[in-house]
């Protein structure tokens, strides 16, 4: 069993939370948030909701230990516990939406101590789309490539998905639509245009708890890693490289 330590309590979070606790791989050891909460323990179980300065973090590292750290908060977090994190080898899943150059820096340089895995959108199935989306790429790369995203009315930014897509796929931020509507969790699109034909990559996420099954996720395949910097996609192509090589041994 995993115990995990989870940063950040908004709906992400308490989502996320919601799946950690009904897997039995996981144990939930303890909830930190930003702010001050009256609340003393996440609701109707026994788990801590606290909140830690950055000063904090090494003494409760220290009195409650934790195999992983899973962050659904902001990136500057990452900042206050990396240190204390990476001096106790306690392993990171963190899902923050948009990632700084400089952020992305630092989370490298803890991977040199400890398992580290950043992805702005942890999601299974956008992970399979973006690998998806690779591979035809390089298939077909006279296609035109635009970039559908759709959030909730009131997220101020290009979500950091739709430009992580844009990256991978060598194409422009200006190719990415960005639409708001009403309570959209996620939808993401990646459209093909080809001289005769189109072909459409969807995902959408219905709940959030879909970020709380791709924690999982990630958290099982980077126990099985070595210290180091991984994305989602690393992950994934991990395990689908041993499945195809699993898969050539039986057909020989």
């Amino acid at each position: 069993m995993i115990k995990v330590g989870l940063v950040g309590y908004g709906k992400a979070g308490q989502a996320v939370a919601q799946v950690l606790q009904s897997d039995p791989r996981f144990e939930l050891c303890w909830v930190a948030r930003k702010s001050a909460s009256q609340a003393a323990t996440v609701p109707d179980t026994a788990i801590p909701l606290v909140s830690l300065a950055a000063e904090d973090w090494a003494p409760w590292l220290d009195a409650h230990p934790v195999d992983a750290l899973v962050d659904f908060s902001q990136a500057d977090s990452l900042h206050a516990y990396g240190e204390a994190m990476a001096q106790r080898q306690i392993m990171l899943v963190s899902a923050i939406s948009a990632y700084s150059p400089a952020d992305l820096a630092y989370a490298r340089t803890l991977g040199q101590r400890t398992r580290v895995m950043c992805s702005p959108n942890i999601t299974v199935g956008i992970n399979f789309l973006i690998m998806a989306a690779k591979l035809l790429r390089k298939i077909a790369p006279f296609a035109d490539v635009e970039i559908l995203e759709q959030h909730f009315r009131d997220k101020p930014e290009i979500s950091g998905t739709a430009r992580k897509i844009a990256q991978s796929l060598e194409v422009h931020d200006e190719r990415i639509t960005s639409l708001r509507l009403g309570g959209i969790v996620g939808h993401h699109e990646v459209i093909f245009g080809f001289p005769y034909q189109t072909v459409r990559l969807i995902h959408n996420s219905i709940e959030r708890r879909a970020f709380g099954t791709g924690a999982a996720f990630a958290l099982t395949q980077l126990a099985e890693c070595e210290p180091g910097f991984y994305t989602f996609e690393d992950l994934m192509s991990r395990l689908a490289r041993r499945e195809l090589l699993s898969g050539d041994t039986q057909l020989a």
